[in-house]
């Protein structure tokens, strides 16, 4: 096993418990490795750091997968991993539907499994991961016995890697289109052509949370993909509810995702730009109880950070504009390059050009099937915040 040394030099992240050595933080190299092999990791004074794999196409030139220099990576090694993983879910209810595994912050970087009723989609992002696939798949196999599994590696993160955007079938082939259920709702989900892995996951407490909010209102649902935050506002006892998204697909998936739970009465959709209807509709007065924003991210690459900052202002801007006195904003960011603190300052800034005074209901972030490591910063993405504005 080769090894490879890290520099005198290197940011307090790595000692702290981050999981990516990039490449300019390596010094010297002892032995011979091909990418996506593993090696071990040692500080420049030779003391043990950790092992994963390696691969010098990528800017993360290392992903470590352990600390203890006791624990060999092998077959075993990803059924122990995984497994772990699963009892966290299972002991928290997770159970039905969740994100089995979410990377770093099971010790599996760049690993993404999300879990619907029997069926599993994975997504393997790196190529040392990509390596392991079989014992990945054979793992599953082991503990869930699942009725299929599919991967979704269309990601373009993976070229990256070296790597081909690919999905298909990993077990024999199945319907994959299914239903799912997630609070007392049903929902239909696409597995083969759906946004990430066919539904987001993330949201599933979040969309609880908007009861109270939403009880004989008139909502209005940005950006709504496939409807879900439309559905539980219908659920909870909203008069009506529009949803509007630009994706076809998703505007019938969503009617019909109101027609599998008996609100086509309550729920109807729009196949719309957001930003232009949002902002001809405040010039006409339109006036809603609840809106509801949860747009997808708004840049992908720090370079477009003041893109997002832009973009997110603006919208819930017009989503108070939209708002009548008392109303209530229930609006989301699912970019992990827009922190927290950030978000909170954007919504406040929106406030004070819209001329509104805010009042916190409720900030939460992703689901607790996708934990957040402290020490892991990118493994908090979500922020999601309920205001009442007046």
């Amino acid at each position: 096993m080769a090894k490879i040394f890290l520099r005198k030099k290197i940011s307090s992240r790595i000692a702290d418990g981050h999981p990516w050595i990039f490449g300019n933080e390596i010094g010297d190299e002892d032995g011979a490795y091909e990418p996506g092999d593993i090696v071990d990791v040692f500080s420049s004074n030779g003391s043990f750091v950790g092992r994963g794999y390696i691969n010098p196409a990528s800017q993360i030139k290392v992903r470590l997968l352990t600390r203890n220099q006791q624990e060999e990576i092998n077959d075993a090694f990803f059924l122990n991993r995984i497994q772990k993983a699963w009892k966290y879910r299972q002991k928290l209810g997770y159970v039905e539907n969740c994100r089995l595994i979410f990377g770093e912050a099971d010790e599996l970087p760049a690993l993404i499994i999300d879990k619907f009723n029997d069926y599993l989609v994975i997504q393997t992002l790196s190529l040392g991961m990509e390596r392991w696939k079989d014992a990945i798949i054979k793992a599953l196999e082991v503990t869930f016995n699942p009725k299929g599994i599919y991967e979704r590696n269309d990601v373009p993160v993976r070229e990256l890697e070296g790597m081909k955007q690919q999905k298909g079938f990993l077990s024999a082939p199945f319907d994959t289109n299914i239903i799912i259920n997630e609070n007392g709702l049903k929902f239909h989900v696409d597995i083969e052509n759906g946004q990430k892995t066919g539904y987001f996951l993330d949201q599933q407490d979040n969309r609880r949370c908007i009861g109270q909010v939403v009880e004989g209102a008139d909502v209005l649902e940005a950006f709504c993909y496939t409807g879900t935050f439309s559905m539980h506002a219908a659920k909870y006892g909203a008069k009506s509810v529009l949803g509007l998204d630009i994706s076809d697909f998703a505007i019938n998936t969503a009617r019909r995702n109101a027609e599998l739970n008996g609100f086509q009465d309550i729920c109807k959709f729009e196949n719309v730009n957001a930003f232009d209807v949002l902002k001809q509709w405040v010039k006409e007065g339109r006036r809603y109880d609840t809106v509801i924003l949860d747009p997808p991210a708004f840049t992908k690459s720090r370079e477009n950070i003041q893109k997002a900052v832009t973009g997110y202002k603006e919208i819930n801007l017009r989503g108070m504009k939209l708002l009548k006195p008392g109303g209530f904003l229930v609006t989301a960011s699912c970019t992990n390059l827009v922190p927290p603190e950030l978000f909170l300052q954007i919504i406040e800034m929106a406030a004070k050009d819209a001329r509104k005074t805010i009042r916190q209901v409720s900030w939460q972030t992703q689901a607790a099937d996708h934990p957040i490591l402290w020490n892991v910063p990118n493994t908090q993405y979500l922020k999601f915040l309920i205001v009442e504005v007046s």
